[in-house]
């Protein structure tokens, strides 16, 4: 009995000791090489003015996915307003700090398509890549975080083939470039280098001591509701309380209203004034469309006026 007790430690020694040499062989076998980690796939983050009534996007899509099989395809939207630059770059802004540094962006709202305009890869200071036409729409990211450098595309190898067409670069410039970044590719294999980037300028609410003048400046589409370019910071600056009252003009017409914090502090159907999930000053309609009620389209002035004294 003694015997067959010392023979199974002899044999859990042995097996801890294999065990031991498995783990040690699976590690780096030199001590300053960092641990390798586990491969992610490689996100692109697509955005366009193509709608879904047609066969674009899929054909887009279509494009980097046989470049870059592994890569995992995240869409904004496809219902831009066509041709909306500044709208194109209001979503994009919102976006952007929700994903980690490496993350590709591909967006083609390009109403230069087929111009002297360019098409370029552009890396911000947080380390990620946008794949857009150089017509401003990068202006609120470079801003808020930093530009790292551009490059032109013009590398034949970056485009899906030599019959490049003349309105359709979305297929044929913008998503192959995407998945050849998507691959880890060297960026600045795609063209000579970009110095300077096209801006935009949008409007700016201006702040004063009779209170503050802006512009509805898009739609929280389904909903209809109107979204300012005044922020929630300079709004609280004005002097109102939550559930005061407030008479704004919007396009030079009145509307009062309250500000609350919520769609539903209001009954259905009345108008409000809120700081939606970006800090701006947003107008709704409870369970409405704010922009039908009342038949306005952005872009129109808004003046929101100082407290009464």
């Amino acid at each position: 009995m003694q015997f067959f007790r010392a023979r199974s430690c002899v044999v859990v020694f042995l097996l801890a000791i294999a065990l031991s040499v498995a783990g040690f062989a699976a590690q780096s076998t030199h001590p300053d090489e960092p641990a390798q980690k586990p491969a992610t796939r490689p996100t692109i983050v697509f955005m366009t003015d193509f709608g879904t009534a047609n066969d674009a996007v899929a054909i887009c899509k279509a494009v980097m996915i046989g470049i870059a099989p592994d890569a995992r395809i995240m869409d904004i939207t496809h219902q831009v307003t066509p041709y909306q630059i500044g709208e194109a770059s209001r979503l994009l802004q919102g976006v952007t700090p929700y994903y980690p540094a490496g993350t590709v962006f591909v967006i083609v709202v390009d109403p230069g398509v087929g111009t002297s305009r360019k098409a370029v890869i552009v890396k911000t200071k947080k380390g990620q890549y946008f794949v857009v036409p150089d017509n401003g729409l990068m202006t609120p990211i470079v801003d808020a975080d930093g530009f790292a450098g551009a490059h032109e595309i013009s590398n034949p190898a970056w485009m899906i083939g030599d019959k490049i067409s003349s309105t359709f670069h979305g297929r044929d410039i913008f998503s192959p470039a995407a998945a050849h970044l998507a691959m880890g590719e060297d960026w600045t294999q795609a063209g000579p280098a970009v110095d300077e980037l096209v801006r935009l300028n949008p409007p700016t609410a201006t702040l004063d001591a009779k209170g503050i003048s802006g512009a509805v400046i898009g739609l929280d589409d389904p909903f209809g509701s109107l979204i300012s370019n005044i922020s929630g910071d300079d709004f609280k600056k004005l002097g109102y309380a939550l559930n005061e009252k407030v008479t704004v003009k919007i396009d030079n017409k009145p509307y009062t209203m309250p500000y609350v914090k919520t769609f539903m502090g209001v009954p259905v159907g009345q108008p409000l004034l809120y700081i939606d999930s970006r800090d701006r000053v947003g107008f709704a309609v409870n369970q409405r469309d704010f922009s039908k009620v009342y038949k306005i389209t952005p872009p129109v002035a808004v003046f929101v006026p100082a407290k009464p004294k």
